[in-house]
């Protein structure tokens, strides 16, 4: 995530409910991620469970950029 977008949460993120609940679903895929990433081997229900949690995380990151956008045009 870019400098600019990172200020951007920081100031967003303590008033816009919306936002801090895809940061924090974001920051909780992450871990989730990263467990998993970090076994040796995967079970085929581990693989799965990979795959859906990079697709949710992909769609919460859109899902923030879009909000960041907004707040960018905004601030124009």
């Amino acid at each position: 995530m870019e400098v600019r977008d990172v200020e951007l949460l920081e100031k967003h993120l303590p008033h816009d409910d919306t936002l801090k609940a895809l940061w924090d679903e974001h920051i909780l895929f992450e871990k989730q991620l990263g467990q998993l990433e970090s076994k040796l081997i995967l079970t085929s229900q581990e693989k799965v469970s990979l795959r859906e949690l990079k697709k949710q995380k992909l769609d919460g990151k859109t899902k923030i950029q879009i909000m960041l956008d907004r707040y960018r045009e905004l601030e124009m």
